[in-house]
């Protein structure tokens, strides 16, 4: 006969061996695998310590041309016959300098063009900005 009772319930257990198996085998696939991968870069050459001297820093040549069309270079005043040869004297003493002329809207355009074409005329690299708050 039956006994229409309930049974004693085993203890119930999952088994985590072959879990923990699968956990080891993907960390150590992924630990092999990483050591593959290969990151791709430049490589840098780095002057020596002897050439890192630091340098003059170019200095720029300041010529300002005023609503009356009177040209200042480094804030002196100067003949459009001049500019060359102060641009050309400047640049002796620092010959990285720029040329950066600013120049007054109401200042005659033909003036400015005369000055770049001297600044040019001097190998000078030149740079044009308003002068004044515009």
């Amino acid at each position: 006969m039956r006994k229409h009772g309930t049974a004693p319930a085993e203890d119930a257990e999952v088994n985590m061996t072959p879990m923990l198996d699968i956990v080891f085998i993907m960390l150590i696939f992924f630990i092999v695998t990483a050591t593959f991968i290969r990151e791709t870069g430049l490589d840098v050459s780095r002057p020596d310590t002897e050439e890192n001297k630091p340098t003059k820093p170019a200095k720029t040549i300041l010529i300002q041309i005023n609503k009356e069309s009177e040209i200042y270079i480094q804030r002196r005043i100067v003949d459009l016959r001049a500019v060359r040869a102060n641009i050309e004297r400047l640049r002796a003493e620092n010959p990285k300098s720029a040329v950066l002329i600013q120049v007054e809207r109401e200042a005659v355009t033909g003036v400015l063009v005369s000055v770049m074409d001297q600044a040019r005329q001097a190998n000078a690299p030149v740079s044009i900005a308003p002068l004044g708050n515009e």
